[in-house]
């Protein structure tokens, strides 16, 4: 099992922007020393708590000071970009990167960005396919462009200068492009079947139930199949909030705490989520009433905490209930307590994932 990260990221509103900024610039730079294999950001516009407003423009400004980790949009919400825009920026940082570059697309969960580009009564799925299509069709093909759609039009036929260069668009350096990612939000994701018919790998949320999650693979087997190629549970993606400590009173303190970040980050989540009726992410019976839910009880559910040797059992606990997966994705959240977070992050690298692939290797 490999390990990476995935980060919204969320904060408290208030905090000044500039730390926030500087706070996420560190966690990544941290996670590259510590041999973490990729990292993902989110990105939001109309969010004081989702700091991040472009996880590419994020991505140009950690890859100098990355050496070996992927870095991924997590993800670019295509209908509140023109497809063009975001095939330019794409292949710019992908060559920047020099390959070290994973792209994560989404129809975007954020109801208020939808709301302020006019989106908000729109077919947002519609969007992200004909988005995700035209993305693909200039890669695909060549000068002069002539795509047209429901929501966009792309042409350069009228300016085209072939002799010099004018009304091309850049490829991405990996071939045909790099490799795609989708976010797995809902129970039984009919998303994933469509996307890994299209050869995208899934990433499953961190805010979902085990059993959920669980309901990812066969959904992502019956694309695979639907695709005519073979499912292959390494390219499954599992976030999960995880924080480790040398005390387990300290974990536990730091990891449920009302006015600790996990708490915070599941309140927030939570309330969002519970607004837009998506609240049964959270349940662990369908049947299950939105008003049965608190956030106390969801964070003593989804946050696996404690010390090395109680976070590896949790872990491989998970991995029983959920079925083999190919990278864990530790989830981002603030630091409140930074001596604390950077802690939780060396010791995942350095003494629970060594512990938990031996187990793996042992059964």
């Amino acid at each position: 099992m490999e390990l990476g990260f995935f980060t919204m990221p969320l904060h408290p509103p208030g905090r000044n922007l500039a730390e926030t900024l500087k706070e996420d610039y560190e966690f990544a730079v941290y996670a590259d020393e510590l041999g973490y294999c990729e990292g993902l950001f989110g990105e939001h516009i109309t969010d004081a708590a989702e700091t991040i407003t472009s996880s590419l423009i994020f991505i140009a400004w950690i890859l100098r000071e990355t050496k070996n980790i992927k870095l991924g949009t997590g993800t670019v919400n295509l209908p509140n970009h023109h497809p063009a825009m975001v095939e330019a920026e794409v292949a710019m940082v992908d060559h920047m990167a020099e390959g070290r570059f994973l792209f994560g697309i989404s129809p975007g969960g954020l109801i208020s960005d939808a709301e302020v580009f006019g989106n908000l009564d729109n077919d947002r799925t519609a969007m992200f396919v004909e988005a995700i299509n035209q993305i693909l069709a200039i890669w695909e093909g060549e000068a002069p462009y002539k795509l047209t759609g429901d929501y966009w039009n792309i042409t350069t036929e009228k300016s085209l200068i072939p002799g010099l260069g004018q009304g091309y668009i850049s490829k991405p350096y990996q071939r045909p492009h790099p490799p795609i990612v989708i976010t797995a939000v809902a129970p039984f994701s009919k998303g994933v079947t469509a996307a890994a018919e299209r050869g995208w790998e899934p990433i499953s949320a961190n805010f979902l139930q085990p059993q959920w999650v669980k309901s990812h693979w066969p959904k992502y087997v019956e694309g695979c199949e639907n695709g005519n190629r073979v499912a292959d549970t390494q390219n499954w993606r599992v976030a999960k909030s995880i924080f480790v400590a040398d005390d387990d009173k300290v974990a536990e303190r730091y990891a449920t705490e009302k006015d600790g970040p996990y708490h915070f980050y599941y309140h927030s989540l939570f309330t969002k989520l519970k607004r837009v009726g998506r609240a049964e992410l959270f349940k662990t019976d369908r049947n299950q009433s939105d008003d049965s839910l608190n956030t106390e009880t969801i964070v003593d559910q989804l946050v696996i905490r404690g010390t090395v040797n109680s976070v590896v059992d949790q872990i491989l606990a998970f991995r029983d209930t959920i079925g083999d997966f190919g990278t864990l994705l530790y989830a981002g959240h603030d630091w409140k307590d930074k001596q604390l977070a950077k802690r939780s992050l060396e010791l995942m690298a350095t003494e629970v994932m060594p512990r938990v692939n031996e187990a793996i290797g042992q059964k």
